[in-house]
């Protein structure tokens, strides 16, 4: 598992998978953070994000903690791989908020956004970011056997 301890506004996670091409990269430049699946064997950057999700945004993150009278605190972000490398979960201090399947070709985010209509030729299912805890306690579950 990596991990990275960050303040909401900044903050960038790459982690490669055991098996080529793969990669996730949890990012967020200010106003909101997303996990992105990537294939690194594409040379056009444009080309390597096959799919995208909205994890949280930084201004409700902040109206939560004041909400709750707490400082801005340090989050956590860590990534943990399948152990055959085709899955990756995002989890914030220690919470799953997001899976990438590549195997099956779908992302599952706690906020389902965004969503696309689907296109000819699309080979990432993006109608639908769904979250869903059977995917995660499976994940988890062949983590620890």
């Amino acid at each position: 598992m990596q991990s990275l301890s960050f303040t909401p506004g900044r903050a960038f996670l790459s982690v490669n998978s055991p098996i080529v091409p793969w990669t996730v990269v949890f990012e967020d430049e200010g106003i909101a953070g997303y996990f992105y699946a990537c294939d690194r064997s594409q040379e056009k950057h444009e080309h390597s994000i096959l799919d995208a999700m909205l994890i949280y945004n930084v201004a409700a993150l902040a109206k939560s903690d004041a909400e709750l009278n707490r400082p801005e605190p340090q989050r956590i972000a860590s990534v943990e791989w399948s152990r055959d490398g085709l899955q990756a979960v995002l989890y914030l201090d220690g919470t799953a908020q997001a899976l990438y399947d590549f195997e099956a070709r779908a992302g599952y985010c706690r906020m389902n956004f965004p969503n696309f209509l689907e296109e000819q030729g699309d080979t990432w299912r993006k109608s639908t970011h769904a979250w869903s805890e059977a995917a995660i306690q499976q994940f988890e579950a062949a983590l620890y056997a």
